[in-house]
């Protein structure tokens, strides 16, 4: 299940970074909008837990660099259940093509031993162009216990 799990993200980033070298082809690129919120799921891999994970995000733009970022994590753990809310913020620092971002925020965590609320750091790259946008996501969460997790996913508008 790792292996696979494994495979299927580096393809998720492969996907992300394949987008983003065809849009650094072009002679002539438009400025990335931001006219609403974009919202899909995504799939993942925490290295702490040792387990798979899947989720839900939404991005809500509240000006072109800096966003709201909520995103819901269930981890398939077994015997035990756990899950976490993350309230966190992206900015898009000033680069050539706006793909990557950088972001933190609050974690609360629930497990059936307890709840935890910790800090989250986390970096991605995600394509700035079209309806469906492809991106990959790494985060650090501070506190409790310190975990590290890989994300990959799709957004809607």
């Amino acid at each position: 299940m790792k292996g696979t799990l494994l495979r299927v993200v580096l393809v998720l980033m492969l996907l992300a970074l394949a987008v983003q070298t065809a849009d650094a082809q072009r002679r002539r690129r438009a400025v990335a909008t931001t006219s609403g919120p974009r919202y899909g799921p995504h799939l993942g891999y925490n290295f702490d837990v040792d387990e798979l994970l899947l989720g839900a995000q939404l991005s809500w733009p509240i000006t072109p660099q800096l966003d709201l970022y909520p995103t819901f994590d269930y981890y398939f753990v077994s015997p035990a259940s756990l899950w976490a809310l993350n309230f966190d913020l992206k900015y898009r620092p000033p680069t050539r093509y706006g793909a990557w971002y950088v972001g933190g925020g609050l974690n609360y965590s629930k497990s059936t031993g307890g709840n935890d609320t910790n800090l989250n750091l986390l970096t991605g790259l995600e394509a700035r162009r079209g309806r469906t946008r492809p991106y990959v996501e790494a985060k650090f969460t501070l506190g409790g216990p310190s975990t590290f997790q890989l994300v990959g996913g799709l957004s809607w508008r």
